[in-house]
């Protein structure tokens, strides 16, 4: 599937959880491949699998009480999870960068801006202290941070939330990295900032020519930037394929429920309204999962077969696949 040579390949990538309540598979049998210079979206609700994916990636994952069970992460002809922790510490932050999703979170309270872009340099490229802040003054200019001068020397809280985030891409593209994890980015700003934030990270998407790996559960966004999408629900990978042919021939019941959720102007047009569809019922839990297909108690087309078995995922042509009974 696609034209480039995958950078990252991950392969039958199975993630658990080891509880007192039982074992969550909160990644379970995902493949994916990302090329360079690629914008893949992750695409799904709350609770399937998106974030621990990049956390497994990343090997962020706290272990116990996660394990990762089986599978490959190929980046670059390394297989990730082989890699020591010492190992995988020089390829995190300068090979493979992640944005959190909330940068309150992710960025140290106790430490200024400049210390903390600062620390990536010296790390990662051995600057000495006033090269390394040299270059995060440059580096929260390219992001768009005005008066980069004074804001090196502020705490994350003094900073707004649109600024926190600019300053975790700041951090996250310091060291030029080849792939980008994405999380989520901009879930906590507002739309005017959210646009900003995208047309940024095109934007030194396009400069460094770095694969981005793009998670959200807003379609808008993956409209506007992936090239191809995968559809994840309850730790599995339901759909991927190109972006229009996602958007514009969706084949999983899931997928279409997620399309469908959309609002879409012109609904209330010559004063009739339109009822917003939703999908009926919660992704279920990962420590109680159905039989057979997944997303079976919640599918409008579930027949008998898929409340029995779980089917694999098919390709329907060359850059298309999906997991479903109907196909």
């Amino acid at each position: 599937m696609g034209g480039r040579k995958p950078l990252l390949n991950v392969k039958n990538l199975r993630t658990y959880f080891y509880t007192f309540e039982g074992v969550a598979k909160a990644v379970d049998d995902v493949s994916f491949h990302l090329g360079k210079g690629e914008i893949l979206g992750i695409v799904g609700e709350s609770g399937c699998g998106k974030s621990v994916t990049a956390q497994t990636i990343l090997k962020l994952i706290p272990m116990p009480p996660g394990k990762i069970v089986s599978g490959s992460i190929d980046f670059d002809g390394i297989d990730l999870i082989e890699l020591s922790m010492e190992d995988m510490r020089a390829v995190r932050g300068n090979r493979i960068a992640m944005i959190f999703q909330e940068p309150m979170t992710a960025l140290n309270p106790v430490f200024t801006i400049g210390d903390q872009v600062s620390e990536m340099f010296m790390l990662h490229k051995k600057m000495n202290k006033k090269e390394a802040w040299d270059h995060s003054i440059e580096m929260l200019q390219k992001v768009q941070i005005p008066a980069p001068e004074k804001r090196v020397h502020e705490y994350p809280h003094q900073l707004s939330g649109g600024m926190r985030q600019r300053a975790m891409i700041a951090m996250a593209l310091s060291c030029n990295p080849e792939i980008l994890l994405a999380d989520e980015p901009t879930t906590a700003l507002d739309v005017t900032i959210q646009a900003q934030i995208l047309d940024l990270m095109l934007k030194l998407k396009e400069e460094y020519e770095t694969a981005v790996m793009m998670i959200t559960h807003d379609l808008g966004v993956i409209a506007e930037l992936a090239e191809r999408v995968v559809v994840m629900y309850a730790g599995k990978v339901v759909e991927e394929g190109l972006t229009e042919d996602i958007f514009y021939n969706p084949m999983h019941p899931y997928t279409q429920g997620l399309l469908q959720s959309i609002p879409k102007l012109g609904n209330r047009a010559m004063g009739g309204r339109q009822q917003l569809h939703e999908i009926n019922g919660m992704v279920p839990s990962l420590f109680h999962l159905p039989q057979g297909c997944d997303f079976c108690p919640r599918c409008p087309k579930a027949m008998d077969t898929c409340k029995e078995n779980l089917p694999d995922i098919k390709p329907v042509n060359t850059n298309h696949q999906v997991r479903c009974w109907l196909y």
